[in-house]
């Protein structure tokens, strides 16, 4: 475990290096221990694979697809989320420090662009029963998921726009 927290602390011998990640905020909404949470971590690395997995099995019913698709993109969610430092997971700093990640100003519209076509694919596969709005809803699920994605990557909303510009352009 000493090895762990040293890579996610980013090792080193310098000023606060005993400040180990996996150990802040173990106070407040979260109090696991650095095991549970790594065994919480593959838990849910594990469901969300299983799931993302299961989804692609049952491609031709679009309902059920988008069940299983949906919750193995929230697991993702909850499983990790990509700083400017580091690979960072929910179950090892905790669901306060995830929260306040999410809903930081830089992403805060991109979270909830995520969370509402996360719900209209739940709209669309559980309420309405429509196959082509529920393949439309997890489309623009797996767009905003990316874009959310892109924004704990420094300057990566920014190049994939003007890359998309530049494809997309039609002046020669």
């Amino acid at each position: 475990m000493q090895k762990l927290n040293e890579l996610f602390s980013g090792g080193g011998d310098g000023e606060g290096a005993n400040d180990s990640f996996l150990e802040d905020g173990s106070e407040g909404l979260c109090s696991l221990s650095t095991t549970q949470r790594m065994y919480g971590f593959a838990a849910s690395l594990a469901a969300g694979l299983l799931l993302m997995f299961l989804s692609m099995i049952v491609f031709a019913i679009p309902i059920k697809f988008a069940l299983l698709f949906t919750f193995g993109n929230v697991l993702a969610i909850g499983r990790y989320v990509v700083s400017d430092k580091n690979l960072r997971t929910a179950f090892l700093m905790g669901p306060e420090q995830q929260i306040n990640m999410m809903l930081d100003p830089v992403r805060i519209y991109a979270t909830s662009i995520y969370g509402g076509c996360v719900l209209l694919a739940l709209i669309c596969a559980l309420l309405i029963h429509s196959k082509i709005l529920t393949v439309i809803a997890i489309l623009c699920e797996t767009c905003a998921l990316i874009w959310y994605s892109l924004s704990y990557i420094p300057f990566a909303r920014r190049m994939v726009s003007e890359i998309m510009i530049r494809l997309c352009d039609t002046e020669l």
